[in-house]
């Protein structure tokens, strides 16, 4: 059995030009030209045509994965909106104590304002403030 060659794909300027080039044609035929697709063992001819969009699609520039999150996982933003459960407590989740890289045993001073909770770390090298607006 002859050894396939490799084909070339065109990927960035060169396959929106030849894009542009090939316009009266089907899509399937416009990726065939471009290189997206494969033979089989049989002979047959398969576009792959996600592949083929793929391409378009970072050739144009448009990002559409936003950006991953620092821990590389999903899942909630921080609403900087909390509530007082049923028990009386407020509780500041670990979305915050990671953004302000909070540990384990960090000691808070909290003061009582008319509409506001400050917290005050207490650390000997710096304080930081947090605010939290109380709503009635």
């Amino acid at each position: 059995m002859p050894k396939q060659k490799k084909i070339e794909l065109l990927v960035g300027d060169e396959l929106l030009k030849k894009v542009k080039e090939l316009e009266a044609i089907s899509k399937d035929e416009k990726a065939k030209q471009c290189g997206y697709y494969t033979v089989t063992k049989n002979g047959i001819e398969r576009v792959n045509m996600m592949k083929f969009l793929n391409a378009l699609i970072d050739a144009e520039g448009i990002q559409l994965d936003s950006s991953p999150s620092a821990n590389g996982r999903g899942g909630r933003s921080a609403s900087y909106r909390i509530g007082v459960q049923s028990n009386g407590n407020l509780l500041i989740g670990a979305a915050y104590t990671k953004q302000m890289n909070l540990q384990p045993g960090d000691e808070f001073v909290i003061t009582l304002g008319k509409k506001h909770i400050r917290l005050r770390q207490v650390d000997s090298e710096s304080i930081k403030d947090v605010e939290v607006e109380a709503t009635a």
